[in-house]
């Protein structure tokens, strides 16, 4: 499956997305892209351990606290941070991780892959939902 039909394949899947790094501040990236993804029908749900709320959501300060099942993980955190969450969206039983633009790391990647998680690195999700205009739920 190309890295296309993988972005196509999560945003048709999943109607929540776990945003690990979601920042509070609003003038960065990892606040401005779970916003417009909440504004297009997403459920978003933060993850950030010095944040009580972003976008309007309560936030959890690990993946393992998210007191729900974890099914697409967003991730808005340096590469050398991507294996350990990528360990942790497994664990999780997460179905999907995203490694936003900029960011990649073969070690996440064959974590993922091996665990049968689809996987997208180096992708921005705001970008890539404007691409295929797809919409939560339609």
């Amino acid at each position: 499956m190309s890295t296309d039909e993988i972005v196509e394949k999560i945003l048709n899947t999943y109607d929540t997305i776990t945003v690990v790094g979601a920042s509070a501040n609003p003038h960065k990236p990892a606040n401005e892209v779970p916003a417009l993804m909440q504004a297009k029908g997403w459920r978003i749900i933060p993850v950030n351990p010095t944040a009580t709320e972003i976008v309007g959501e309560q936030v959890y300060p690990t993946l393992a606290e998210v007191p729900e099942q974890v099914g697409f993980v967003d991730v808005f955190r340096p590469s050398a941070d991507a294996p350990e969450i990528a360990r942790q969206a497994v664990a999780a039983g997460a179905g999907a991780l995203w490694l936003q633009l900029g960011i990649t790391s073969p070690e996440a990647r064959q974590i993922a892959e091996d665990a049968g998680l689809l996987y997208v690195e180096d992708r921005c999700l705001k970008i890539e939902q404007a691409r295929t205009g797809i919409i939560a739920g339609a």
